[in-house]
């Protein structure tokens, strides 16, 4: 992954029983430096792509079909917010269901949760919209107006009786299965850098990543601390 050779080193005390003295030294990469997408840049749309992850895309042949190099993995991984690989990006269909047949067994078709589902009354208004989390015995009543005027200045007024409408179960079961398809379909829609703003980013990115002049300091890309 090329976003380890963007990260500077650091030099610090061989733990090892085999070192030759006290003052040998070993480099590694300094994974306290941590690479992210500027503040200022996070909520500005017009520099991302939106991306919706397909069955086989990985960040890897993502970056090579954007950015030309399947190394900029990282970046794709950076611009989509995404941190831990395995939790945050989206399963292939196969790899879905043995997931969920892993977790959930025999009960994978077992009812997860309820949901309701969506009712509209006789004007066509919205009065209880679908995707709600209620529990299995939810109830819904509602005041319903059926007559319905607009006078000469196009405002709406409401005249007549009013129905008192009594939905019994307006609310459908997911099932574990369910659950789990639809929490990957949340992961599919990922923005990404545009290519052309690709080389700043990178510009930015090794400018954060370039150490300042301290007690610790050796180069640009390296410091030495006792611990």
């Amino acid at each position: 992954m090329g976003y380890f050779r963007e990260l500077p080193n650091l030099q610090y005390q061989s733990p090892y029983s085999s070192r030759l003295s006290s003052s040998s030294y070993i480099t590694a990469k300094n994974l306290f430096r941590r690479m992210k997408m500027r503040d200022d840049l996070q909520n500005v749309f017009t520099i991302f792509n939106k991306y919706i992850v397909k069955d086989g895309d990985r960040p890897d042949t993502i970056a090579e079909n954007e950015y030309g190099k399947s190394t900029f993995d990282w970046v794709v991984l950076i611009s989509a917010g995404i941190i831990n690989v395995r939790n945050e990006w989206p399963l292939s269909s196969k790899d879905l269901y043995d997931f969920s047949f892993n977790k959930y067994g025999l009960s994978l078709n077992d009812v997860h949760h309820f949901e309701t589902t969506e009712v509209k009354n006789s004007r066509g208004v919205i009065v209880l919209p679908k995707g709600k989390v209620v529990d299995d015995d939810f109830k819904l009543t509602y005041s319903d107006n059926k007559k319905y005027y607009t006078n000469d200045e196009t405002s709406s007024f409401f005249d007549g009786d009013v129905d008192r409408v009594i939905i019994p179960d307006p609310v459908k079961g997911v099932t574990n299965y369910e659950y789990e398809v639809l929490e990957n379909e949340k992961k599919r829609t990922i923005f990404i850098l545009r290519p052309e703003y690709l080389q700043q980013f990178l510009n930015d990115i090794r400018n954060e990543m370039t150490y300042k002049r301290s007690s610790q300091f050796v180069n640009d890309k390296l410091i030495k601390t006792e611990n």
